[in-house]
């Protein structure tokens, strides 16, 4: 079958805009800030006098660094307080970078993404519908489901106040006017500060809760292999969590969650750190919010339309036996015989023996007792 010329043009067009995007960061943010952008007038001398000096830069990573007059990030001698500073040129360069390649780029990927899934959910369609069988199998206890909605609901209200803070000055302002949107922003920014430390505590206790069922397996690579079945709604076996929840939880609640957590306290209790420690810290902040934002929307679609089914496990706990057979087969059979098909305690693939060779009432097998 020959690609749409049309089609390919545009995929093109939309890889070099992205590419162009992502790596224009990289030039803006010059460690000497050369290409900075004087926001006053006595920027413009420093840069000045900088250019005509010639005292070396002793550079980012030199303990002489910030203690000579002239450096890469400070004007004047400021100490271990920054007592002395009188403007830190660097963050002339932060917010440049902040309000402009990345502020473009989170909110390209946060209007790109909730697009992508609507289009893939009106062409390619959601999961399988599977008929019910009546019984139902114990999903989640209390305790899993309450920890799970107060991380949600707590990243829900980060989430909100996170982009009033990014954008409102531009989307908010204009038609709100100063006074109401003062009160919104003040607001914004107090809960953001009181709830960041809610979501910390949060994400630590749904590691913990649910580390023992995330795990990889070889059982994993299987599901990987055929993309989940998301594009041939075909029923992959997976245990209790598959590949894709797995990298989720990996990848998101534990590598992004930390990220957001140390660079969220650094911010939130500035206490010691220079200005250049939180201007990196808001930058990486800033990018893994946006990355977890647009990852959380792909979860939620997945628990949710994508799956028909599997917000029931989230809100009441149980799930029918068949969707549980249909969407996680390893973990219905080891519900049903004490260890998956395939796979020994450990969770390792077992020489000649598939994941579907077991089957319900086979040969070796019990067949599935009463809903428990």
């Amino acid at each position: 079958m020959r690609a749409n010329p049309m089609l390919v043009r545009a995929v093109m067009a939309l890889l070099l805009l992205m590419a162009a995007v992502v790596m224009a960061p990289a030039a803006w943010a010059d460690g000497k800030h050369k290409e900075a952008r004087p926001a006053y007038a006595e920027e413009q001398t420093m840069l000045q006098i900088e250019a005509d000096s010639r005292v070396p830069d002793p550079g980012l990573l030199s303990t002489d660094s910030g203690r000579v007059h002239m450096d890469r990030h400070f004007l004047g001698q400021y100490g271990n307080k920054e007592g002395n500073v009188i403007v830190q040129r660097g963050g002339n360069t932060w917010r440049y970078l902040r309000n402009g390649p990345l502020a473009t780029l989170a909110g390209f990927i946060l209007l790109a993404v909730p697009f992508a899934i609507f289009v893939f959910y009106r062409t390619i369609g959601p999961a399988n519908q599977v008929a019910e069988a009546g019984r139902k199998l114990k999903r989640f206890n209390r305790w899993e489901r309450q920890v799970h909605w107060a991380t949600a609901f707590s990243f829900i209200a980060l989430a909100i106040t996170g982009l009033i803070i990014m954008y409102g000055k531009k989307l908010l302002l204009p038609w709100m006017g100063h006074d109401f949107f003062s009160w919104v922003a003040i607001i914004s920014k107090y809960l953001h500060n009181f709830v960041g430390p809610l979501f910390i505590l949060c994400s630590i206790l749904m590691f913990f809760t649910f580390l023992k069922r995330n795990y990889y397996n070889r059982a994993d690579w299987q599901w990987v292999k055929k993309g989940g079945g998301l594009i041939t709604h075909e029923h992959v076996p997976a245990g209790f969590f598959n590949a894709g929840e797995k990298t989720w939880f990996w990848g998101g609640v534990a590598l992004l969650g930390l990220i957001m957590s140390v660079t969220g306290l650094v911010l939130d209790f500035a206490v010691g750190q220079t200005r250049y420690v939180m201007q990196v810290a808001n930058v990486l902040h800033l990018s893994a919010g946006a990355i977890y934002m647009v990852a959380a929307m792909g979860h939620s679609y997945i628990g949710t339309w994508g799956t028909p089914g599997a917000f029931e496990a989230m809100r009441y706990g149980t799930v029918d036996e068949n969707w549980a057979k249909a969407h996680h087969q390893l973990w219905y059979e080891q519900m049903k015989t004490g260890v998956p098909p395939g796979l020994d305690e450990d969770g390792k693939m077992v020489p000649g023996r598939g994941a579907s060779s077991a089957q319900p009432g086979s040969p070796g097998q019990p067949r599935p007792g009463p809903a428990h």
